[in-house]
């Protein structure tokens, strides 16, 4: 039964003599007068969070707001298709929230923006959709789409309209305001509330959204993070949560829940409020193609000068983001240029004074502010002298360039130091990556085009795509090698382990002589 269909009287049947059965007068009239009520009873839901979690006072609200996105930082991660956002105090997690909207084109023209929040209120089944007004807040009226949240009850038994579920839940609310100042253009809001763990429900809420998580739209979900463990208890819980995340796996992030579980944090009740909404995003998102999560800015509410370190709650902002052009086509040939040149500078600068050097990010271009890992590898008359890298990065690419510059240079274990006088000597390679991807078949590994990273528990390695052509091994080598030499894992410890594969954009100084 729809919400409208629950408001309708039964009207009344007559019979008479000739069996002919009428509908009395008295209630169709009652029926079209009740249904033209319904259509103007419009329930809009009022501000409830406002004057707690942040200020009542627009004027207020809104110097407040400039403050916060005047602190966050553009992170030019691509084209965003959602964000995971705070819904603390905006004492506690504003700056942070505000990271996640700064990423946002402020100029876009949305179809609609979802909203989805877990809820701290109530228990119930499936997920609440507010069908029945609009959401009010400081700021004014923020309009839900209510025509669409009404077709997503009428066709997902485990969606319906709950309103309790909504009227003192702040997750949603907490999320309008940044929203509201930062967006340039009127936008609509399907506000939607989950009310338990039952993976299939969430599955299936999962399924009915997936239709529109597209460029037309924005998913913003509103969650915490680690909730009460000591300050350095949380950075540890919220690294392995956000890290789940980042895989773009429901598996590994359940995996990693638990593993925070199993450490009994001193004080730890949840590694995030919002898991079961986060967890529906990542069911929409584990096979789609050319998507990857970024991190973008943690913190906690230690961090604030008032802040109780024995007693925290993280916060963390990342982004869905959308590939936009074909791999090779990410970087130009100035852009690989400019990499290999900051490496080799930023070694010779290392190596002689222990500093980094600064870059002008005002001259370098945006593909090198992306967020992506590198491998720095490092090559002395055709031989290997160090090859460091990461796969998840939270800082712009030039810096994960010159990070990994050095740590090739002075800390790889298998080599000594490199010194200033054998740099002349060393061609330097640059591996740009991709984001990794699970997968569930080593069919789907591609000699040469695909890098592998093996993990099993604690343990993990990776080989680069270009090991494969170097060395000329088959796959079950490739395999075998990475598990046992890089991983620690054993010849055959691949055949239990995670497998993860990734490309790689690669070039070197010797390209270009």
């Amino acid at each position: 039964m729809s919400i409208f269909e629950s408001y309708l009287p039964k009207c009344k049947v007559m019979k008479i003599s000739s069996k002919i059965k009428i509908f009395s007068l008295v209630s169709a009239l009652f029926w079209f007068s009740g249904f033209s009520a319904l259509a103007q009873m419009a329930t809009d839901r009022q501000p409830y969070a406002a004057g707690k979690f942040y200020t009542a006072d627009s004027s207020q609200l809104v110097k407040n707001l400039a403050f916060l996105f005047g602190e966050a930082e553009n992170h030019h991660p691509g084209k965003v298709l959602a964000v995971i956002s705070p819904h603390a105090g905006y004492v506690y997690s504003g700056e942070t929230a505000a990271t996640a909207y700064k990423q946002l084109d402020p100029e876009k023209d949305y179809d609609n923006i979802f909203l989805i929040g877990s809820s701290h209120t109530l228990h119930f089944e499936g997920a609440s959709v507010y069908a029945a007004g609009d959401y009010i807040t400081p700021l004014g009226e923020v309009q839900v789409n209510r025509e669409l949240a009404q077709q997503l009850i009428d066709k997902n038994k485990n969606i319906s309209f709950v309103e309790q579920a909504h009227t003192t839940e702040h997750s949603l609310e907490n999320q309008l305001p940044f929203l509201q100042y930062y967006l340039k253009k009127p936008f609509r809001i399907v506000p939607i509330i989950i009310g338990n763990s039952d993976t299939r429900q969430l599955k299936s809420i999962a399924k009915s959204l997936k239709p529109y998580l597209n460029n037309n739209n924005l998913f913003v979900i509103s969650s915490d993070f680690s909730h009460y463990p000591l300050y350095r208890d949380a950075q540890k819980a919220d690294s392995t949560t956000a890290k789940g995340i980042l895989s773009n796996d429901p598996d590994t992030f359940q995996k990693a829940i638990k593993e925070n579980a199993a450490q009994h944090y001193p004080g730890l009740v949840t590694s995030a409020c919002g898991q079961t909404s986060i967890l529906t995003l990542l069911y929409m998102t584990q096979e789609m193609p050319g998507v990857s999560y970024v991190p973008l800015q943690y913190t906690n509410s230690g961090d604030v000068s008032f802040g109780d370190k024995s007693r925290v709650v993280g916060y963390f902002a990342l982004a869905l983001t959308q590939k936009t052009k074909d791999t090779e086509d990410f970087l130009t040939e100035d852009d690989k240029k400019q990499l290999l040149h900051i490496a080799r500078q930023t070694i010779e600068e290392y190596l002689a004074h222990q500093q980094i050097p600064e870059e002008d990010e005002s001259k370098l271009s945006d593909n090198l502010k992306v967020h992506s890992g590198a491998f720095v590898t490092l090559n002395k008359f055709g031989s290997l002298r160090g090859c460091i890298g990461r796969f998840i990065a939270d800082e712009p690419l030039y810096k994960v360039v010159q990070q990994m510059a050095i740590a090739a240079a002075t800390q790889d274990y298998r080599f000594t130091t490199v010194t200033p006088k054998e740099l002349k000597n060393i061609d330097i390679e640059i591996s740009v990556l991709t984001p990794l991807k699970k997968i569930n078949s080593i069919d789907e590994i591609q000699l040469g085009r695909d890098g592998i990273y093996i993990i099993k528990g604690n343990k993990g390695g990776t080989f680069l795509p270009q090991v494969a052509d170097e060395t000329g091994w088959t796959k079950t080598e490739f395999l075998g090698h990475c598990a046992r030499d890089k991983a620690g894992i054993g010849w055959d410890g691949w055949k239990d382990a995670d497998i993860y594969t990734y490309q790689a954009i690669v070039f070197s100084e010797e390209e270009f002589e």
